[in-house]
């Protein structure tokens, strides 16, 4: 079923899984093995298992987006967050949680590849950990003011063969949720050489990465 959208419905909540953008967080399993049961004979995920509230917080703590939920009970659905972030992972992806708009989808949770390996750019498939991709998730603290508007659309572009375009307001902040710096427009390196983690330095140009099968950014 994999480059498909799975569909598991219960009573009060239907749960998606996007097996093209999983990172094996391993957050859902982890967060209750009794909704999300893999390797079992029939669905692996059974949303009548727990509450729907609970589903949901599970749901909401996949970081690549490959799980997503719709209440049918008339409860509130998952919303942005108060503010835009994006975690940079030790030796691992970008994570970034905010109202996205990425190659004209929209989407709230995105694990996006920075080691330049994945085999699904711009997403997170695990390459990082093949190719022993080493990279702090705690780079230094840019001073930095806060943003007037902390939330709001977040557009993330990748550039052909360069690195990820940010615009809107985002606070770049490391694996342990230190903010790093505040920004309304950022380029974030996505090809694995740059000295500058997390952001661009040009490596990509003398590194001549290519991000193979990626169409021009859309003008």
């Amino acid at each position: 079923m994999a480059g498909r959208v799975q569909e598991y419905r219960g009573m009060t909540i239907v749960v998606r899984f996007d097996a093209s953008k999983c990172i094996h967080s391993r957050n859902c399993v982890l967060g209750h093995p009794g909704v999300f049961a893999p390797n079992v004979e029939g669905p692996w995920i059974r949303p009548d298992e727990a509450p729907a509230a609970d589903v949901m917080r599970i749901v909401m703590s996949c970081p690549s987006g490959a799980l997503t939920c719709e209440r049918l009970d008339g409860s509130p659905q998952e919303v942005p967050p108060p503010v835009n972030t994006v975690h940079v992972r030790e030796n691992g992806p970008l994570a970034f949680h905010a109202a996205i708009s990425l190659e004209g989808k929209q989407m709230l949770r995105a694990t996006l590849c920075r080691c330049g390996a994945s085999k699904n750019k711009p997403y997170c498939d695990g390459s990082h950990s093949e190719i022993g991709f080493t990279a702090s998730g705690e780079p230094r603290t840019e001073t930095a003011a806060a943003l007037a508007d902390p939330n709001g659309p977040l557009t993330i572009t990748p550039i052909l063969d360069g690195p990820l375009r940010t615009a809107g307001s985002l606070e770049i902040c490391s694996g342990t949720g230190r903010a790093i710096g505040r920004t309304e427009k950022a380029w974030l390196c996505r090809c694995g050489n740059s000295k500058n983690k997390p952001y661009c330095d040009g490596s990509h140009k003398r590194a001549a990465f290519q991000a193979e099968g990626e169409a021009p950014p859309r003008k």
